[in-house]
């Protein structure tokens, strides 16, 4: 019984996180294709009428820096970032498959690139926290805190298994 409910845990607990991972590919190639139809636009322009949708003062300190960077932006650099987001949805997509298919790598790679975002979600709920940081930040120690007590749980039960199969001692 105790292996069946391991088994259930486990199954639909990946699955949970697959598609959670399958999302966040999807949103990324979402922003990457938006990003894309930006491209030979005046960027200056389009940020003013970004900020005026969302009635942003243009005169904040945000809106100037936005103003700013989308100054800066050329093509070069709009198909480089649209490079790393390809890269980025792939990445999530092949983790989101591993996991669906219960595959050992995939728990092991989520477990650490989950980690590795931990002391950045951090630093940002500590230079300026907000209900979004705490949001991602719980959500990503769930997942964490779960794939490291499924590696744990699944190294438990294969030393279960090996000292079951294995012969009695003789002494």
């Amino acid at each position: 019984m105790e292996e069946r409910k391991s088994f259930l845990v486990r199954h639909f607990g990946l699955r949970g996180i697959a598609v959670f991972e399958a999302l966040k590919g999807v949103l990324a190639l979402l922003i990457g294709i938006w990003v894309l139809t930006l491209m030979h636009k005046d960027m200056e322009a389009v940020a003013a009428r970004m900020l005026d949708a969302l009635h942003l003062n243009p005169g904040g300190h945000f809106s100037r820096r936005v103003i700013h960077f989308a100054e800066r932006l050329t093509d070069r650099n709009l198909w480089i970032f649209i490079f790393g987001v390809i890269v980025y949805a792939l990445i999530r997509f092949v983790e989101a498959a591993g996991l669906w298919l219960e595959k050992e790598w995939a728990e092991w790679f989520a477990l650490l690139s989950g980690s590795m975002y931990l002391p950045w979600e951090i630093y940002e709920i500590a230079r300026r926290p907000n209900w979004l940081r705490w949001t991602i930040f719980g959500i990503n120690v769930v997942i964490v805190l779960y794939l490291l007590w499924l590696r744990i749980e699944m190294h438990r039960i294969r030393k279960h298994r090996r000292l079951q199969q294995s012969p009695p001692d003789p002494t």
